[in-house]
């Protein structure tokens, strides 16, 4: 039995190591799709475009890794949370490189066009605070460490405010004239690519915590909803004569 124990803590270290390099190829994908939307390299787009097929493998390799543990291994406990936790994770890590490849996508588009120096010295700020994101939940899993894992929340709360920044920016830019319609929507929406990636790292933290200790956001939830009652779930509903 102890054997079979021991094969099993093998498979789960393995699965650690797959989504550690998951999340490296993710985040090292950022500054790579952000210097390319800066410079206009379109082999280089084309090359991460055809790269996101290796990301697409790999979160296939975890998911069965996860579902053949589930199946064949019976986890409990803390195993249990952590192949469940792994499992949704893949699943954030993959759309993220996703959206770094629609950075590329989105250089494609705008390619010959001249992008204002507001912009261009805003763009990597994004990118900057969305690799920095990903390099803390990365280091969170890895290190199994709740407090950095909770504090993610706050740093994607100042790459929203860089993404609000980004967008008033295009406005004013294209109210006076210094950039095209079209470009400015492309680059809204590359925007709102670094703020999604944002949010999943966000999520990936959120895998972190509740691995560690069965942590959800349902729990503050329902324990914000008590707090307003009596105690016993129930909130009081004023009456319309008082």
């Amino acid at each position: 039995m102890g054997g079979v124990r021991s094969a099993f803590h093998d498979d789960l270290e393995k699965l650690r190591s797959q989504t550690m390099r998951l999340g490296a190829s993710v985040t090292d994908a950022i500054p790579r799709a952000t210097a390319i939307l800066l410079s206009g390299d379109l082999e280089g787009a084309d090359y991460m475009v055809q790269a996101d097929d290796e990301v697409d493998v790999r979160t296939s390799e975890i998911e069965a890794h996860c579902f053949e543990l589930l199946a064949l291994q019976s986890p409990v406990a803390g195993e249990l949370r952590e192949t469940i936790a792994v499992l949704k994770m893949a699943a954030d890590l993959e759309r993220s490189g996703d959206l770094a490849v629609n950075i590329c996508r989105a250089a494609r588009r705008i390619y010959g066009h001249e992008i204002d120096p507001v912009l261009r010295g805003l763009i990597p700020k994004l990118s900057e605070q969305a690799q920095q994101l990903f390099v803390a939940t990365m280091d969170a899993f890895e290190q199994r460490d709740f407090a950095k894992a909770a504090a993610i929340d706050d740093m994607d709360a100042y790459l929203d405010g860089l993404h609000r920044q980004f967008i008033q920016a295009i406005f004013e830019c294209h109210k006076r004239e210094k950039i095209e319609l079209q470009v400015a929507v492309q680059l809204a929406v590359v925007a709102r690519f670094y703020e999604r990636i944002g949010d999943h790292a966000v999520n990936v933290s959120e895998r972190t915590r509740f691995m560690i200790n069965g942590w959800t956001r349902e729990q503050d939830a329902v324990s914000r909803f008590r707090s307003r009652g009596d105690g016993t779930g129930e909130i009081a509903v004023a009456s319309k004569n008082d």
